[in-house]
């Protein structure tokens, strides 16, 4: 499996955004328009409601009530998996894929500190926790906002018993790419693409590629920041 990249201009997009918590570092990254932005902050539970049935509305338009109220629920379930693994954003898309329906999530999170050995590059060393961790298959790359790895493997996600129908839940096989950006403060921002429908691969990769390709970081008055290394 690879992570694929094209200009970004090739995918529609909206600016999203969220900003790490210490030192004031804002971070900024495009997502494309066929991505739904999932409640995860929303607290009040009626409101969540609303909006995951808008975002069914909006991710499967022309689809039965009853298919968007599954797919709200599946959204919804997995909202505190989410939470769980410290996301501060995430998104949802379904798309038909040479004729198969296919869905993916993106979500973004802070992880503190840069790697085990603070004695390495903070890329260093992610890629050699990763590598110990047997994580996936890990790259070093460079992105436009700075150095940072990737990181491409597979997981068995369950899935429980009210969705499949059965008495006990099941397990289901995620591939998944997470790009781990070192920031200036000692925190590293991490996000990931994971897909559970094969079909969706290569259009999925491609547009996180963009996705990554597209962070950039800024200060609280709103200044560029460099990290050494960039290309920029």
């Amino acid at each position: 499996m690879t992570m694929q990249t094209r200009p970004s201009k090739t995918v529609p997009s909206q600016a999203t955004h969220f900003n790490v918590r210490s030192d004031n570092i804002h971070v900024r990254w495009v997502m494309p328009e066929i991505f739904h932005d999932l409640p995860i902050k929303e607290e009040d539970e009626d409101e969540a409601v609303r909006l995951l049935d808008e975002l069914a509305a909006k991710a499967l338009p022309g689809a039965a009530d009853e298919d968007q109220l599954r797919f709200a629920v599946v959204c919804a379930l997995g909202i505190d998996d989410l939470l769980a693994a410290g996301a501060e954003y995430a998104g949802v898309c379904v798309a038909v894929v040479d004729e198969a329906p296919c869905t993916a999530t993106v979500f973004a999170s802070l992880v503190d500190g840069s790697g085990g050995d603070r004695a390495m590059d903070p890329v260093k060393a992610i890629s050699a926790d990763l590598r110990r961790a047997d994580a996936g298959e890990v790259s070093e790359i460079q992105l436009p906002c700075g150095p940072a790895v990737s990181c491409i493997g597979t997981r068995e996600d369950r899935i429980t018993g009210d969705l499949t129908g059965a008495e006990t839940g099941s397990m289901l096989s995620t591939s998944f790419i997470r790009v781990y950006v070192p920031l200036p403060n000692g925190t590293t921002l991490m996000m990931e693409m994971a897909t559970p429908t094969p079909a969706g691969w290569d259009t999925f990769s491609t547009m996180f590629g963009n996705i990554a390709s597209s962070i950039r970081l800024f200060d609280v008055g709103g200044s560029a920041l460099i990290i050494p290394g960039s290309g920029e």
